[in-house]
Protein backbone atom coordinates (compact mmCIF):
# COMPACT_ATOMS: atom_id res chain seq x y z
CA UNK A 1 0.00 0.00 0.00
CA UNK A 2 1.18 3.55 -0.69
CA UNK A 3 2.33 5.78 2.15
CA UNK A 4 1.52 9.37 2.90
CA UNK A 5 4.39 11.78 3.59
CA UNK A 6 5.15 12.70 7.19
CA UNK A 7 3.31 15.82 8.24
CA UNK A 8 3.76 15.73 12.01
CA UNK A 9 6.86 16.55 14.07
CA UNK A 10 8.92 13.95 15.86
CA UNK A 11 7.53 12.68 19.14
CA UNK A 12 8.20 14.86 22.14
CA UNK A 13 8.88 13.73 25.67
CA UNK A 14 6.24 15.79 27.47
CA UNK A 15 2.55 15.22 26.87
CA UNK A 16 -0.35 17.33 28.10
CA UNK A 17 -2.95 15.60 30.19
CA UNK A 18 -5.44 16.24 27.38
CA UNK A 19 -3.65 13.73 25.14
CA UNK A 20 -2.64 11.26 27.81
CA UNK A 21 -4.71 8.11 28.36
CA UNK A 22 -4.93 9.23 31.99
CA UNK A 23 -7.27 12.01 30.88
CA UNK A 24 -9.84 9.29 30.25
CA UNK A 25 -9.58 8.06 33.82
CA UNK A 26 -9.66 11.51 35.41
CA UNK A 27 -6.70 10.92 37.69
CA UNK A 28 -4.75 13.62 39.50
CA UNK A 29 -2.85 15.82 37.05
CA UNK A 30 0.29 16.02 39.17
CA UNK A 31 0.56 12.23 39.19
CA UNK A 32 0.16 12.18 35.41
CA UNK A 33 2.98 14.66 34.90
CA UNK A 34 5.31 12.70 37.14
CA UNK A 35 4.58 9.46 35.32
CA UNK A 36 5.07 11.08 31.94
CA UNK A 37 8.44 12.42 33.10
CA UNK A 38 9.44 9.00 34.42
CA UNK A 39 8.54 7.46 31.08
CA UNK A 40 10.55 10.08 29.21
CA UNK A 41 13.55 9.28 31.41
CA UNK A 42 13.10 5.55 30.87
CA UNK A 43 13.01 6.03 27.11
CA UNK A 44 15.84 8.53 26.86
CA UNK A 45 18.45 5.96 25.82
CA UNK A 46 15.97 4.04 23.64
CA UNK A 47 14.24 6.79 21.70
CA UNK A 48 17.30 8.89 20.88
CA UNK A 49 16.73 9.90 17.28
CA UNK A 50 13.74 7.59 16.85
CA UNK A 51 10.24 8.79 16.03
CA UNK A 52 8.14 6.88 18.53
CA UNK A 53 5.13 7.47 20.75
CA UNK A 54 3.73 5.25 23.50
CA UNK A 55 0.77 5.32 25.87
CA UNK A 56 0.18 2.82 28.67
CA UNK A 57 -2.62 2.40 31.19
CA UNK A 58 -2.80 0.03 34.15
CA UNK A 59 -6.43 -1.05 33.92
CA UNK A 60 -6.57 -1.94 37.60
CA UNK A 61 -4.93 1.01 39.32
CA UNK A 62 -5.56 3.65 36.66
CA UNK A 63 -1.85 4.51 36.57
CA UNK A 64 -0.86 5.66 33.11
CA UNK A 65 1.80 7.51 31.18
CA UNK A 66 2.42 8.78 27.68
CA UNK A 67 5.40 9.79 25.59
CA UNK A 68 4.76 11.77 22.42
CA UNK A 69 1.45 13.11 21.18
CA UNK A 70 1.96 13.08 17.42
CA UNK A 71 -0.29 11.38 14.88
CA UNK A 72 1.04 8.38 12.99
CA UNK A 73 -0.16 6.25 10.11
CA UNK A 74 -2.03 3.38 11.74
CA UNK A 75 -1.12 0.67 9.20
CA UNK A 76 -2.81 -2.58 10.23
CA UNK A 77 -3.57 -1.61 13.83
CA UNK A 78 -6.60 0.16 12.32
CA UNK A 79 -8.11 -3.26 11.69
CA UNK A 80 -9.24 -3.43 15.31
CA UNK A 81 -11.21 -0.23 14.76
CA UNK A 82 -12.70 -1.58 11.54
CA UNK A 83 -13.97 -4.65 13.37
CA UNK A 84 -15.31 -2.54 16.23
CA UNK A 85 -17.18 -0.39 13.71
CA UNK A 86 -18.69 -3.47 12.05
CA UNK A 87 -19.86 -4.82 15.41
CA UNK A 88 -21.35 -1.49 16.48
CA UNK A 89 -23.33 -1.32 13.26
CA UNK A 90 -24.52 -4.90 13.69
CA UNK A 91 -25.54 -4.13 17.29
CA UNK A 92 -27.53 -1.11 16.13
CA UNK A 93 -29.31 -3.24 13.53
CA UNK A 94 -30.03 -5.97 16.09
CA UNK A 95 -28.31 -8.64 14.05
CA UNK A 96 -25.40 -11.07 14.25
CA UNK A 97 -22.48 -11.02 11.83
CA UNK A 98 -23.05 -13.22 8.81
CA UNK A 99 -20.75 -16.00 7.68
CA UNK A 100 -18.77 -13.87 5.25
CA UNK A 101 -18.27 -11.15 7.86
CA UNK A 102 -17.02 -13.69 10.38
CA UNK A 103 -14.58 -15.09 7.82
CA UNK A 104 -13.30 -11.64 6.89
CA UNK A 105 -12.96 -10.62 10.54
CA UNK A 106 -10.99 -13.72 11.47
CA UNK A 107 -8.62 -13.34 8.52
CA UNK A 108 -8.22 -9.60 9.10
CA UNK A 109 -7.26 -9.89 12.77
CA UNK A 110 -5.56 -13.27 13.02
CA UNK A 111 -3.60 -13.13 9.74
CA UNK A 112 -3.74 -9.37 9.12
CA UNK A 113 -5.24 -10.10 5.70
CA UNK A 114 -5.54 -6.85 3.74
CA UNK A 115 -8.19 -8.01 1.28
CA UNK A 116 -10.50 -8.91 4.15
CA UNK A 117 -9.86 -5.52 5.77
CA UNK A 118 -10.75 -3.76 2.52
CA UNK A 119 -14.02 -5.70 2.25
CA UNK A 120 -15.05 -4.86 5.81
CA UNK A 121 -13.92 -1.24 5.42
CA UNK A 122 -16.31 -0.95 2.48
CA UNK A 123 -19.03 -2.72 4.47
CA UNK A 124 -18.91 -0.18 7.30
CA UNK A 125 -19.12 2.77 4.93
CA UNK A 126 -15.45 3.60 4.47
CA UNK A 127 -13.97 6.67 6.14
CA UNK A 128 -17.33 7.99 7.32
CA UNK A 129 -18.26 4.74 9.02
CA UNK A 130 -14.88 4.32 10.67
CA UNK A 131 -14.74 7.92 11.91
CA UNK A 132 -18.24 7.60 13.36
CA UNK A 133 -17.30 4.45 15.26
CA UNK A 134 -14.06 5.94 16.55
CA UNK A 135 -15.89 9.03 17.78
CA UNK A 136 -18.50 6.88 19.49
CA UNK A 137 -15.75 4.94 21.27
CA UNK A 138 -14.02 8.07 22.54
CA UNK A 139 -11.19 8.56 20.05
CA UNK A 140 -10.67 12.28 19.49
CA UNK A 141 -7.61 12.54 17.25
CA UNK A 142 -8.00 9.63 14.84
CA UNK A 143 -9.03 10.34 11.25
CA UNK A 144 -9.78 7.66 8.68
CA UNK A 145 -8.25 7.70 5.22
CA UNK A 146 -9.58 6.34 1.93
CA UNK A 147 -6.66 3.91 2.02
CA UNK A 148 -7.44 2.52 5.49
CA UNK A 149 -3.79 1.88 6.40
CA UNK A 150 -3.11 5.62 6.15
CA UNK A 151 -5.63 6.39 8.88
CA UNK A 152 -3.96 8.84 11.26
CA UNK A 153 -4.03 8.03 14.97
CA UNK A 154 -2.26 8.66 18.26
CA UNK A 155 -1.02 6.29 20.95
CA UNK A 156 -3.46 7.82 23.45
CA UNK A 157 -6.39 7.22 21.09
CA UNK A 158 -5.34 3.61 20.59
CA UNK A 159 -5.38 3.10 24.36
CA UNK A 160 -8.89 4.57 24.44
CA UNK A 161 -9.90 2.03 21.80
CA UNK A 162 -8.36 -0.74 23.89
CA UNK A 163 -10.38 0.47 26.88
CA UNK A 164 -13.53 0.21 24.78
CA UNK A 165 -12.57 -3.27 23.57
CA UNK A 166 -11.16 -4.70 26.80
CA UNK A 167 -13.04 -2.80 29.50
CA UNK A 168 -16.53 -3.16 30.92
CA UNK A 169 -17.93 0.30 30.16
CA UNK A 170 -18.27 0.53 26.41
CA UNK A 171 -20.62 1.10 23.52
CA UNK A 172 -19.59 -2.40 22.48
CA UNK A 173 -21.62 -5.19 24.08
CA UNK A 174 -19.95 -7.85 26.19
CA UNK A 175 -20.37 -10.31 23.32
CA UNK A 176 -18.73 -7.91 20.85
CA UNK A 177 -15.84 -7.21 23.22
CA UNK A 178 -15.28 -10.91 23.77
CA UNK A 179 -15.30 -11.57 20.02
CA UNK A 180 -12.66 -8.92 19.33
CA UNK A 181 -10.36 -9.94 22.18
CA UNK A 182 -10.62 -13.62 21.31
CA UNK A 183 -9.44 -12.89 17.76
CA UNK A 184 -6.68 -10.60 19.01
CA UNK A 185 -5.59 -13.42 21.31
CA UNK A 186 -5.27 -15.79 18.34
CA UNK A 187 -2.95 -13.74 16.12
CA UNK A 188 -0.57 -15.96 14.16
CA UNK A 189 2.69 -16.76 15.90
CA UNK A 190 4.92 -14.76 13.57
CA UNK A 191 2.84 -11.64 14.27
CA UNK A 192 2.88 -11.84 18.06
CA UNK A 193 5.78 -9.44 18.53
CA UNK A 194 5.52 -5.91 19.90
CA UNK A 195 3.73 -5.11 23.15
CA UNK A 196 3.83 -8.84 23.92
CA UNK A 197 7.43 -8.25 25.06
CA UNK A 198 6.00 -6.51 28.15
CA UNK A 199 4.04 -9.46 29.52
CA UNK A 200 1.94 -12.58 28.97
CA UNK A 201 -1.69 -13.42 28.23
CA UNK A 202 -1.46 -11.14 25.23
CA UNK A 203 -4.23 -9.85 22.98
CA UNK A 204 -2.80 -7.56 20.34
CA UNK A 205 -2.83 -6.19 16.81
CA UNK A 206 0.33 -5.09 15.04
CA UNK A 207 0.90 -2.99 11.96
CA UNK A 208 3.90 -2.56 9.67
CA UNK A 209 4.27 -0.69 6.40
CA UNK A 210 7.19 0.53 4.26
CA UNK A 211 6.90 4.02 2.83
CA UNK A 212 7.07 4.05 -0.95
CA UNK A 213 8.91 7.38 -1.06
CA UNK A 214 11.72 6.56 1.38
CA UNK A 215 11.69 2.80 1.91
CA UNK A 216 11.57 3.45 5.67
CA UNK A 217 9.17 1.47 7.85
CA UNK A 218 6.23 2.34 10.08
CA UNK A 219 5.97 -0.26 12.88
CA UNK A 220 3.11 -0.21 15.41
CA UNK A 221 1.81 -2.49 18.15
CA UNK A 222 -1.26 -2.18 20.38
CA UNK A 223 -2.75 -4.57 22.89
CA UNK A 224 -3.39 -5.84 26.39
CA UNK A 225 -0.80 -7.72 28.42
CA UNK A 226 -0.60 -9.19 31.91
CA UNK A 227 2.55 -8.47 33.90
CA UNK A 228 3.33 -8.72 37.59
CA UNK A 229 -0.34 -9.13 38.43
CA UNK A 230 -1.26 -6.01 36.43
CA UNK A 231 -3.40 -5.70 33.30
CA UNK A 232 -1.83 -3.17 30.96
CA UNK A 233 -3.34 -1.51 27.90
CA UNK A 234 -0.55 -0.28 25.66
CA UNK A 235 0.02 1.32 22.28
CA UNK A 236 3.40 1.92 20.65
CA UNK A 237 3.51 3.79 17.32
CA UNK A 238 6.72 4.44 15.41
CA UNK A 239 8.12 5.35 12.00
CA UNK A 240 11.33 5.97 10.09
CA UNK A 241 12.97 2.57 10.58
CA UNK A 242 15.53 1.26 8.10
CA UNK A 243 14.06 -2.24 8.41
CA UNK A 244 10.94 -3.86 9.83
CA UNK A 245 13.15 -5.80 12.25
CA UNK A 246 14.72 -2.62 13.60
CA UNK A 247 11.25 -1.21 14.18
CA UNK A 248 10.12 -4.32 16.03
CA UNK A 249 13.19 -4.22 18.27
CA UNK A 250 12.52 -0.59 19.23
CA UNK A 251 8.79 -1.16 19.78
CA UNK A 252 9.50 -4.07 22.10
CA UNK A 253 12.10 -2.13 24.09
CA UNK A 254 9.71 0.80 24.45
CA UNK A 255 6.90 -1.52 25.55
CA UNK A 256 9.07 -3.01 28.30
CA UNK A 257 10.10 0.45 29.51
CA UNK A 258 6.51 1.68 29.53
CA UNK A 259 5.37 -1.32 31.54
CA UNK A 260 8.15 -0.66 34.03
CA UNK A 261 6.98 2.91 34.62
CA UNK A 262 3.56 1.66 35.75
CA UNK A 263 5.29 -0.58 38.29
CA UNK A 264 4.16 -3.73 36.52
CA UNK A 265 7.72 -4.93 35.95
CA UNK A 266 10.25 -5.38 38.74
CA UNK A 267 13.04 -4.19 36.44
CA UNK A 268 11.89 -1.35 34.15
CA UNK A 269 15.14 -1.59 32.15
Amino acid sequence: MGCAPDDTPAAVAAVSSASSPSAVTGRDEETDVDLDAELADALAHLADGADVSVAVLDAGSGAGAAYGDGAYDAASVVKTGILAALLLQAQDAGRELNGAEHAYAEAMIRRSDNTSATELFKAIGGEEGLDAAHERLGLTRTRAAHAWGLTRTTAADQVRLLEAVCGTESELTAASRTYITELMGQVEADQRWGVSAAGTGVVLKNGWMPRTTTGLWDVNSVGRVESGGHTLLMAVLSRGHATKEAGIALVESVAKAAAGVTGALADPG
